[in-house]
């Protein structure tokens, strides 16, 4: 009975024998592997293998399908005068098109810089003066932009930052996708504050100079690298609210935190092709081609809520189409639900800055934002206010090519405003000046400010002296009462003198009139640091000193002692207000801050009704 049983299993071992090597023979990946690709074999048999497994436990059914490597699309679509849409009757060729060249902060490197799991990779970059984060460091320390060639001023050792290449990916929008995205990261969330804990146990808590991340073991730089990626792949509102949180100062989030944000701020994934046109098709019908010359399918850039591509018309200008993600609009509100589910959770947002108000306002915002059509009448109202500034360029809309999901506008060039920095100082004086002019006419004379500091919204012209202003989406006025205020208030501040500072902080909403000392002395030195560059007259030299440590120095200790938020039109305007600082900082210049403030002061009329105009003034 036994000698049969062996032979039975004899004869089944020999069987399945002859049939391996019936397969063996038939098996390209094997053939492979016998000339010297055992890279192929390797990941193959883990294919089948893991199929296998996952065939016993019921989760699938079926093989593994072996897909040959995509060719890669030419990116330029040429399209024909009869065209009906799309690319079926569109002519590409990159041999033949002379590539966009994107400013420096929108260039994306797509043939190295990350690994092949998404992960971000390590980079050599320049650092100038503590705020260049793009500035690569070359051979003959030149740099080559769009408007000519620029010089390097600095050479300082290169230092790693982590940087990023965006994929392709489809942007979930139905509510169950996005609804799964942030269930997914959750998860991710957790395993990492597992395996986080797990780590401290065995090798003690490390000691970053008493910063959050070491008390938390949910603030590790891994779990912000997961939450930096996810909000990366989910774009819209998640990650919008992601880009706020990467511009605060290590005083109010632990390094490792601001380390994986800065990855958010350096552009979205991207729409694949397919849904791109879809997105086309429903907004401009699916004949948008026939109003085409080309259409560059890659884009120039990729943010929060859209991405940008360039196109040419029929009549030959070159025009950029800012295209928005699908259901980023109505996937605002439960994107922000989901993210503040994620910030309560980990604690990350201290108290003092009232996360219920901030993103109330954010909702607001967001909603402006997704409204191309109105971000239209914004950029053309712009285009009014600035006519009789020569030094000032708005681009005009293309109405016939814009919807409420996408906005055509005339492309401008130019060097964003970090990059001016490496500039002559004339230079850098000028355009510094001029931004901060822009932003107290906005404010004060115009009651209409473009509230988005982003340095590639100011793209600035050499060859002309023109700075040319993009982007209008976070537009938004200002009420005339609440603008007579802070004016009042900047001159206190410029003045040093502190009841003035007191009383207009009370009537604007910041104080409460029930602080504590030390939150009234808090506040009145903030008010007087930002009053610095306009409290004397000349130039003021934004190197001489570190406004941006001061403010966050008093920042942490207003935090702790704040009986109230400050009020609404607070948010997007010290958000372009210290935008306008952080420029001028970066550029090093030296502006007569408190000759540009006088000027506005001057001409300006208290107590007029919400009616009139003050654009006059100009």
């Amino acid at each position: 009975m036994t000698m049969s049983s062996l032979n039975q299993l004899g004869r089944l071992v020999n069987g399945f024998s002859l049939v391996a090597k019936e397969i063996a023979k038939r098996s390209r990946t094997i053939e492979n592997a016998k000339n010297g690709d055992l890279e192929t074999l390797i990941a193959s048999s883990f294919k089948n293998a893991l199929v296998s497994f996952t065939d016993l436990t019921g989760l699938t059914k079926g093989k593994v399908h072996e897909f040959s490597k995509p060719r890669p699309k030419e990116s330029v679509v040429y399209f024909n005068s009869n065209n009906n849409g799309g690319e079926d009757n569109a002519s590409s060729s990159l041999d033949d098109v002379a590539r966009p060249s994107p400013t420096l902060d929108e260039q994306i490197n797509y043939d190295k810089g990350v690994s092949s799991n998404d992960e971000p990779v390590l980079e050599e970059k320049v650092v100038n003066d503590g705020l260049e984060r793009e500035c690569e460091s070359n051979s003959d320390n030149r740099r080559h932009v769009e408007g000519g060639e620029v010089a390097s001023t600095v050479a300082e050792a290169p230092v790693a930052v982590k940087r990023r290449r965006p994929r392709e990916r489809k942007v979930p929008a139905s509510p169950f996708s996005r609804a799964f995205g942030f269930a997914a990261l959750g998860a991710g969330l957790a395993w990492g504050t597992v395996q986080e804990s797990a780590k401290r146990l065995v090798y003690g808590s490390p000691n970053p100079n008493g910063k959050q991340s070491a008390v938390s073991p949910f603030l590790s730089g891994k779990n912000a690298e997961r939450l930096a990626l996810a909000l990366c792949r989910m774009r819209g509102a998640a990650l919008k609210v992601g880009q706020m949180l990467s511009i605060q100062d290590e005083s109010l989030l632990p390094a490792p935190i601001l380390a994986a944000l800065d990855i958010v701020r350096q552009g979205a994934d991207v729409m694949p092709r397919s849904q791109l046109n879809q997105v086309l098709d429903a907004e401009l019908g699916p004949g948008w081609s026939s109003k085409l010359t080309s259409f560059d399918y890659e884009p120039m850039a990729a943010a929060s809520i859209g991405q940008v591509h360039r196109a040419v018309t029929k009549d030959g200008m070159d025009i950029a189409m800012k295209i928005q993600y699908p259901g980023v609009a109505d996937s605002i509100e439960s994107d922000l639900e989901n993210v503040k589910l994620l910030l309560d959770y980990t604690n990350l947002i201290p108290k003092g800055l009232y996360l219920d108000r901030a993103m109330k306002v954010a909702r607001e915002e967001l909603s402006r934002e997704c409204d191309y059509q109105s971000e239209a009448s914004n950029q053309k109202r712009f285009c009014d206010l600035l006519s009789s500034r020569a030094e000032f360029y708005v681009p005009h809309v293309v109405d016939d090519i814009s919807r409420k999901r996408v906005l055509t506008t005339e492309l401008v060039s130019g060097v964003p405003i970090d990059k001016v920095a490496f500039l002559n100082q004339g230079t850098r004086n000028y355009v510094g000046a001029k931004l901060l002019q822009l932003t107290l006419m906005e404010l004060f004379v115009f009651r209409f400010m473009q509230t988005d500091p982003n340095w590639s919204n100011f793209l600035y012209d050499e060859a002309t002296k023109t700075i040319n202003l993009i982007d209008f989406g976070a537009a938004r006025g200002y009420p005339k009462r609440f603008v007579d205020d802070y004016l009042r208030m900047v001159m206190a501040c410029a003045n040093n003198d502190r009841e003035a500072v007191i009383e207009m902080s009370q009537r604007l909403g910041f104080l409460t009139g029930m602080e504590s000392e030390v939150m009234l002395e808090a506040h009145v030195q903030a008010g007087f640091v930002v009053g610095l560059p306009f409290s004397k007259p000349g130039g003021y030299d934004f190197r001489s000193n570190n406004i941006t440590q001061s403010i966050s120095n008093l920042g942490a200790t207003m935090l702790r002692h704040r009986l109230t938020p400050p009020p609404d039109e607070a948010y997007s305007l010290h958000r372009k207000l210290s935008g306008a600082f952080l420029a001028c900082i970066k550029l090093g210049a030296v502006v007569p801050c408190r000759e540009l403030l006088l000027e506005i002061h001057k001409d300006y009329h208290f107590g007029e009704d919400e009616t009139s105009s003050s654009a006059s003034v100009i």
